[in-house]
């Protein structure tokens, strides 16, 4: 008996489309779900080196919920490599400025960091309010259970 081994041609023509409503949501519950989608392991034929998974389109993320006071000690920090260049904003003001970005950052830290990880973040699509253009797909709901 031969195991099976899929490659990413074998997945291409047959990506699904998924749409998740992070209204309400926590943002790691939400990060883990689409990651997991993303990689192609809510697949049974899952396999790590291919791209398997599906399209994930998350919308309002404007309504993400972090525990704590995260929207407060979260930091997000960027450097253009000169001295003094460090600039840094709170998880409040980065959904003042753009909340897309959070959801797309904790997608990402969730993601492996290897070759097929820029092709799986280019499959995510994230949308401030509850409008998305990506209607002609047909993406199927995905519900996300909170405790």
């Amino acid at each position: 008996m031969k195991s099976f081994n899929a490659k990413t041609e074998d997945y291409i023509n047959n990506q699904k489309w998924f749409v998740v409503d992070a209204s309400g949501q926590r943002l790691g519950r939400i990060a883990t779900h689409v990651a997991n989608i993303l990689r192609g392991k809510n697949l049974p034929t899952f396999t790590p080196n291919a791209d398997a998974g599906g399209f994930v389109v998350v919308i309002n993320s404007d309504k993400v919920e972090m525990t704590g006071a995260k929207w407060t000690t979260k930091k997000y920090y960027r450097h253009s490599r000169f001295f003094g260049s460090l600039k840094e904003k709170s998880a409040e003001q980065m959904k003042q400025d753009d909340s897309a970005f959070i959801v797309q950052e904790a997608v990402r830290g969730m993601l492996p960091t290897n070759k097929l990880s820029k092709s799986l973040i280019n499959k995510l699509k994230v949308y401030t309010g509850a409008e998305h253009p990506h209607a002609a797909q047909r993406p199927e709901a995905y519900v996300i259970k909170s405790k």
